[in-house]
């Protein structure tokens, strides 16, 4: 008898390892509406000029963060830059007046809100990404609350 119990369990556990654990829903994806502007893609970036209104370091609404005035040839544009440490890190500096070329889209974010998200920031002949192909912003490669702007490194 415990030779067809240990046969069983183990054709029992083998049938299990060859199944999905979780069971899975044939339900149909929707296909995604070409207007439908919820998640960043780099085939609808446009390419925006113009000249800086105003700029803040730290934004108190959502997505927080740097952002930008820009006045183009088409009207007003608020900017989302990523993370301010990026722009410090790499010297970006941005003030109003400034003339500069942003490269990026507009998103629909999770409060139904629309923002212009920047991707790369150029001004005269210094050009930054600040965020990647998939819209995340940039993370600075310095620490937070490393006050000296010194990388901390380990003992080993």
């Amino acid at each position: 008898m415990t030779t067809k119990r240990l046969a069983a369990a183990i054709a029992g556990i083998l049938f299990l390892c060859t199944r999905p654990v979780f069971p899975q829903h044939q339900s149909a994806t929707p296909e995604r509406d070409p207007s439908s502007t919820d998640a960043y893609e780099t085939s609808r970036e446009q390419t925006l000029v113009g000249t800086v209104l105003s700029y803040s370091n730290a934004s108190h609404r959502a997505p927080f963060g740097p952002r930008l005035t820009l006045q183009t040839a088409s009207g007003v544009i608020d900017i989302h830059l990523g993370d301010a440490r990026t722009l410090a890190e790499k010297h970006f500096t941005v003030q109003a007046g400034d003339s500069l070329r942003v490269i990026g889209e507009t998103v629909r974010l999770p409060n139904n809100n629309v923002q212009f998200l920047a991707r790369i920031l150029q001004k005269g002949d210094q050009a930054i990404a600040v965020r990647t192909s998939h819209g995340f912003p940039i993370p600075a490669t310095t620490p937070a609350g490393s006050g000296d702007g010194k990388q901390q490194r380990g003992a080993m």
